[in-house]
């Protein structure tokens, strides 16, 4: 018997038409809840629904919103059933995103009668050096990138005397192809704030400030509507006072992720990092003893309070513990959310749970676009903090970007560059300068113009940008181009030495043909070229041609492609 109907309308379902699934499914069923509920991390396969019954879930994918599939969802038909792969099945696994995409995000009622807020309750009761040490017992690092014991910072905190102290939220995600934070406030905001308010009572902070970017609309959303929840049930009232909870909308600048650029935005300045010590948890904002903690590392202590430090110790690896949460993109199968336990190898992230071809991904870029690129003969790496900081990469907050063996690894590392060197803030030499000539000689190579000295010129001013920078934006940019360099240094001096991309990607360095055998004169290339490159007899003029790749789009019969350029037998 079917009890009631959830679909997934987080952001990756919204954007796959689950808004108008829902609507026709609430429109047309009668007698059973209609729910919309957060994420299961399954975003290949949205919109996702699930129909809960007395004998567990079954789970379809690629939703409709019609009757005939409708009516396959209502008499629980094999049609469109979402086979979970062995890895991803065990609903038992996952800790931070146990209730993600299981309740009603908005309801504290459901989060409630799942066990919500019974670690808050339970803090209450503990001393709050009690608590600090159980976070410190379980290992817990900071899941934001840099790593730091969280335990250890939260008895910084603890340990200031200020009457007024600060607790900050950074929701400022900025890492491109990453979504945890995100997928984690649409899909259970309380438990990160449950997360927060017992950090308040661990610590002493007397107010609290959530710095969300803009971009995250639907995540801010819910975020309101569980703060208004929280101080309708006075759960806020903590140490003896109420708490404040503000949201603050970043502009998106990626460098307020870095914790005294944050600080700066928040205290109405531009965002700029600064010099430390002083640290936060000295002086922070407007001066007060402040902490700032990652969304995903929040949502982590009401599991280490309910079940234990020791318990949440006994998955990881001896320096890190617990689990993480990776937002696999790129060239794979299964694109999505996953919880995995520290110390599990990147071939099983790969090859297992992203569903990648052996053989078929040369490389994973880890860590955001401050982070290094990991070749497959590297792939029996476990993923922790120490292992990948060994082969030149960073753990970062928890993207993985898949990278093809039809991809250019120079290429790769110029469109990291180019992030960060935007981002910038431009306060210091290093990073505002060096990352922008680096970048200058990368778009040279990439363009045929490299010279002879050019790739040890990379390799110097990146090492220098690392040590001279003043944050970890200028720290770890350099990072894409020194891990490329490190494992692809034959794609460099290909670019350099005989101007030629094997990838066929950097635009200056290949030709377009047409296959004249395969062409059935259809004239599409030639109508949606924009810049006439091609003409009548069906020949292409790579003189002309912007290599803007519309041709090959539209042509029925694939008879137009890439060659490396010069190629006479192309």
């Amino acid at each position: 018997m079917i009890k009631r109907i959830k679909i997934g309308i987080g952001s990756c379902g919204l954007a796959a038409g689950a808004a108008e699934v829902f609507d026709f499914f609430k429109e047309n069923v009668r007698d059973i809840d209609i729910v919309g509920v957060g994420c299961i991390g399954h975003c290949y396969a949205e919109p996702i629904v699930e129909v809960e019954t007395d004998n567990g879930s079954i789970y379809y994918h690629s939703a409709k919103p019609n009757q005939a599939y409708l009516d396959k969802v209502l008499n629980m038909e094999d049609d469109f059933r979402l086979s979970f792969r062995p890895e991803r099945s065990d609903r038992e696994l996952p800790k931070v995103t146990k209730l993600a995409g299981k309740i009603d995000p908005i309801s504290i009622d459901e989060y409630i009668q799942h066990g919500g807020y019974e670690a808050f309750q339970k803090a209450l009761k503990m001393k709050p050096a009690d608590v600090v040490e159980e976070v410190k017992i379980s290992g817990l690092r900071g899941r934001g990138g840099g790593g730091f014991p969280t335990g250890l910072k939260w008895s910084y905190l603890l340990a200031q005397q200020s009457g007024e102290k600060v607790l900050i939220c950074n929701a400022d995600e900025g890492d491109p192809g990453a979504f945890m934070d995100r997928s984690l406030m649409e899909s259970v905001p309380h438990q990160v704030l449950e997360g927060m308010l017992i950090a308040v009572r661990a610590t002493g902070a007397t107010q609290i400030f959530i710095y969300c970017r803009a971009e995250y609309p639907l995540a801010i959303k819910h975020l309101k509507i569980a703060i208004n929840q929280v101080l309708d049930k006075k759960l806020n009232r903590i140490n003896g006072q109420e708490i404040d909870i503000h949201i603050k909308e970043g502009a998106g600048a990626f460098v307020c992720g870095e914790e005294t650029a944050m600080i700066h935005s928040l205290e109405g300045n531009r965002g700029t990092p600064r010099f430390r010590p002083p640290y936060p948890t000295d002086s922070g904002f407007k001066g007060y003893p402040t902490l700032i903690n990652n969304v995903e590392t929040y949502a982590n202590i009401p599991i280490i309070i309910n079940e234990g430090g020791e318990e949440f110790a006994s998955l990881g690896t001896e320096n890190s513990k617990g689990t993480k949460l990776f937002a696999l993109a790129g060239d794979l199968k299964y694109p999505g959310l996953v919880e995995v336990p520290m110390g599990i190898t990147l071939s099983e992230v790969v090859y297992e749970i992203g569903g990648a071809e052996k053989g078929s991904v040369k490389a994973v870029q880890i860590g955001g676009p401050s982070g290094g690129c990991i070749p497959a003969d590297q792939f029996d790496v476990k993923i922790d903090y120490d292992s990948l900081e060994s082969l030149g990469a960073i753990m970062g907050s928890g993207g993985l970007i898949f990278i093809g063996n039809n991809r250019c690894m120079v290429e790769t590392a110029r469109y990291f560059l180019d992030f960060t060197a935007r981002e910038s803030c431009g306060k210091c030499t290093f990073c505002r300068v060096g990352t922008k000539r680096m970048l200058e000689y990368l778009e040279n190579i990439t363009h045929g113009k490299g010279q002879p000295g050019d790739i040890d010129f990379l390799e110097d001013l990146g090492n220098k940008i690392i040590k001279g920078s003043l944050c970890g934006l200028g720290q770890t940019a350099p990072n894409p181009v020194l891990s490329t360099i490190r494992y692809y240094k034959n794609e460099y001096q290909k670019h350099v030495v005989e101007k030629q991309c094997e990838a066929r990607v950097c635009n200056a360095l290949v030709d377009l043909y047409l296959d004249q055998e395969k062409c059935i004169e259809c004239g599409l290339c030639i109508k949606n070229c924009p810049v006439n490159a091609i003409s009548d007899d069906f020949v292409i003029d790579n003189e002309i041609c912007t290599r803007c790749n519309s041709c090959i789009e539209v042509c029925p019969t694939d008879a137009i492609g890439r060659t490396a350029r010069g190629d006479a037998s192309a």
